[in-house]
């Protein structure tokens, strides 16, 4: 395993604090104890631009594109899992083993595509959070995004009180995202047998690949793959059998967020299609599904809506700044205060809303950015996670390769289809 001096850098990223050591009694609150870092890292999942693809794919192609989030769901699983384990395996972040295994020249390249990432997912989230407070009080969208930056620098103030409180804070965010869509659903009242087709029989055409692809690219995030291997990190211990306790307990925690988050993202489409698509309504920005839910459901569908996308921005927002944290860090070496990069990364943002450029379509163009990235988080993931000599006993087994090899191998020929889509003027 790496050395000690290089895993003392990983452990500056995310704060430890006396509760990161583990008590290995036996009581029923010790998976309790192990929650949160997936949970953090589902924040990704359910972002505002999942809220914009998600929105979009219901109200122009209704149920269609409900297959693309489960498998997207199960490729989340997959590499969630890997980072995780990663981390625990070695004491260091995928960045950081990067850096360590790969040239200066690669290790260059991965850096600017880890940016581009998180450059691309932390300007919907900002988005998101300011459009949030639009649709709630009222408040223009550029001081709701000078509000939005000084909600997300208090958020991530919490973690100076130690690293869970931090997750437990964004876990609370998670679950007001849940009860709002829930509330959706039941309001919307949509038809299960189509449902239930589409989540199961893939159905794909090239006017739809572009959405298809924002999806996915909405769903497994990049930039969460780099901080999930760092989020474990306070709770390691250095053995083998608490290493294999945690990563037990990890995964656990992995099936329980990522299922949470794939349910949200369906129940995004469900109620699109069920309101817009199913009553013949084009809905062509954020603010047009939250003014068109009021009239045909109620008011309080609307404020359930814009409550959910408030919080989706703030607790996304905060969760990309600290993988920007760890991707630089780990990359480059370099560290910069949180604060700072808040401040510095709000600008790509604040420009947009100063431009006025459609909200909507920002969004969306942001979310088949990141599915571009993806490849570069996956292919040196799966590359590290398969050697014996940095992972011992928790190296992948062959159908994990094969899987994780599939799944990268899915994205680059949605790309390229994308691509060719562009190129032909069918998407």
């Amino acid at each position: 395993m790496p050395g000690s001096a290089q895993q003392n850098t990983a452990s500056e990223t995310i704060q430890s604090s006396p509760e990161s050591a583990v008590s290995r009694r036996k009581t029923p609150h010790e998976a309790w104890w192990f929650l949160g870092p997936a949970f953090v890292a589902s924040v990704a999942y359910m972002d505002p631009g999942n809220f914009a693809t998600n929105i979009e794919g219901g109200a122009r192609f209704g149920y269609q594109l409900l297959w693309v989030l489960l498998w997207s769901n199960a490729m989340a699983i997959l590499v969630q899992y890997l980072a995780a384990k990663l981390g625990i395996a070695t004491g260091l972040t995928l960045p950081e083993n990067c850096r360590a295994e790969f040239s200066r020249p690669v290790t260059v390249g991965l850096w600017i595509a880890a940016e581009v990432a998180a450059m691309a997912t932390d300007l919907a989230e900002f988005l998101g959070a300011a459009l949030g407070f639009y649709l709630l009080f009222g408040i223009h969208m550029l001081p709701a995004a000078v509000l939005t930056g000084v909600c997300v620098m208090m958020i991530l103030a919490i973690e100076q009180l130690g690293f869970q409180w931090l997750e437990r804070a964004i876990m609370f965010f998670v679950g007001v995202i849940g009860v709002s869509y829930a509330i959706e659903m039941f309001l919307s009242k949509p038809p299960w047998p189509p449902i239930l087709k589409h989540v199961i029989v893939p159905e794909i055409h090239s006017s739809s690949i572009y959405l298809a692809v924002s999806m996915l690219g909405a769903t497994v995030m990049p930039h969460v793959i780099y901080l999930h291997s760092a989020l474990v990190l306070p709770r390691r211990e250095p053995l083998d059998r608490e290493e294999h306790h945690h990563r037990k307990m990890e995964l656990l925690d992995v099936l329980l967020a990522m299922n949470g988050a794939w349910l949200i993202n369906s129940a995004m489409v469900v109620m699109a299609a069920a309101v817009f698509f199913g009553n013949g309504i084009h809905v062509y920005s954020i603010e047009a599904a939250h003014d068109t839910l009021g009239p045909l459901l109620g008011k309080f569908a609307g404020v359930a809506f814009a409550v959910a996308l408030l919080c989706s921005g703030l607790s996304s927002s905060t969760v990309g700044t600290m993988a920007g944290q760890v991707i630089l860090q780990g990359f480059m070496n370099f560290r910069i205060s949180i604060f700072l990069r808040r401040i510095v990364t709000m600008i790509p943002a604040i420009a947009v809303i100063a431009w006025g450029l459609d909200p909507l379509k920002t969004l969306v163009l942001s979310q088949a950015v990141l599915s571009f990235c993806l490849p570069f988080a996956m292919i040196p993931l799966l590359m590290l996670t398969r050697r014996k000599d940095l992972m011992g006993l928790h190296a992948n087994r062959p159908l994990t390769n094969v899987l994780a090899a599939f799944a990268t191998f899915i994205i680059l020929a949605m790309n390229i289809w994308l691509l060719a889509a562009i190129v032909t003027g069918k998407s």
